[in-house]
């Protein structure tokens, strides 16, 4: 099977743009679409349905697109293993990570390593929201999370810490509670998807942070808006020290009930799924990655490790 074909398919399935594929491989439309006609003429299948007004992935292409982004990691690193550890790095990398996390971590870092690996391209697609690193397609995706998911791999990135906390305007007008049961008169800022979770003391001790039981008037999905709206005074939220580290040193925010930590041990993933090749793009990313963010000493509540 012709890997410069599947190539072409991919990016027109990511793309949804037949012509742009081609441009960017260097092909005329007219090539672009003789070569996607010679691959599903192979295969026996129609992968792209093709109208006057637009292009889409049929059940099939929807089905071959992921073997076909395996044959091409597949051939990738048979090449790199040929040409040293320092080849393979060019091509495309889909990244899949949690918006807040990008914008306060890895969007400073992107010059740097666009200057180290200037024939890569990062692919990111963020949201705070649940993704499925499989289904996505994605090389590589960063999760908060314990790995159970035995359908990925992964290398840890560093440990992620949930700690409450408020700003010093909200703690002045309402006090500082001085236990979990205290945490009833206070406004909380909530995840829209969280309930009851369980927190923990250093000496072991536990208290449950219902927010049902608390003033609950903001419920956001986005880590960057609910750290802005804690800033401001809105309210107790449970954050990733990741997401406030910089608020805390700089007096913005202050640790509510400093004792206590979220009981889970979630940590900051780098993920794979099990089936892919890691290839020599993927593992550059990794170890870039882990290099400048890796364990990090403020993003871990180490009275409580």
């Amino acid at each position: 099977m012709d890997t410069d074909c599947l190539r072409l398919f991919v990016m027109a399935a990511e793309r949804l743009n037949i012509s742009a594929a081609g441009r960017e491989l260097g092909l005329a439309p007219a090539v672009a679409s003789a070569r996607l006609a010679k691959l599903e003429t192979e295969l026996g299948v129609e992968l792209l349905r093709r109208t006057t007004r637009k292009v889409s992935l049929s059940l099939e292409g929807s089905d071959f697109l992921p073997y076909a982004r395996e044959i091409l990691a597949q051939a990738e690193a048979a090449r790199a293993a040929l040409g040293g550890s320092g080849a393979g790095a060019s091509g495309t990398l889909r990244f899949a990570a949690p918006s807040s996390f990008a914008q306060l971590h890895i969007m400073p870092l992107l010059p740097e390593f666009q200057a180290l690996y200037p024939d890569l391209t990062l692919d990111l697609r963020l949201s705070d929201t649940r993704f499925d690193a499989i289904e996505g397609s994605f090389d590589l995706a960063l999760r908060s999370a314990p790995l159970a998911d035995n359908s990925l791999k992964g290398r840890k990135l560093s440990d992620d810490s949930r700690v409450l906390c408020a700003s010093p305007d909200y703690l002045a007008r309402t006090g500082l509670p001085a236990t979990p049961a205290d945490l009833a008169n206070h406004r909380f800022i909530a995840w829209s998807s969280a309930g009851t979770r369980e927190l923990i003391h250093d000496d072991g001790a536990t208290a449950t942070l219902d927010p049902e039981r608390m003033t609950c008037r903001t419920i956001v999905d986005d880590g960057a808006a609910q750290r802005r709206a804690t800033t401001a005074g809105v309210g107790i939220s449970v954050n990733s020290l990741w997401n406030i580290a910089h608020d805390l040193k700089a007096g913005r925010l202050i640790r509510v009930l400093p004792g206590w930590r979220l009981n889970e041990r979630t940590v900051l993933w780098l993920v794979y799924p099990r089936s892919n090749v890691l290839t020599p793009k993927t593992r550059i990313f990794i170890d870039f990655l882990i290099e400048r963010l890796g364990n990090r000493p403020e993003w871990s509540d180490q009275a409580g490790a």
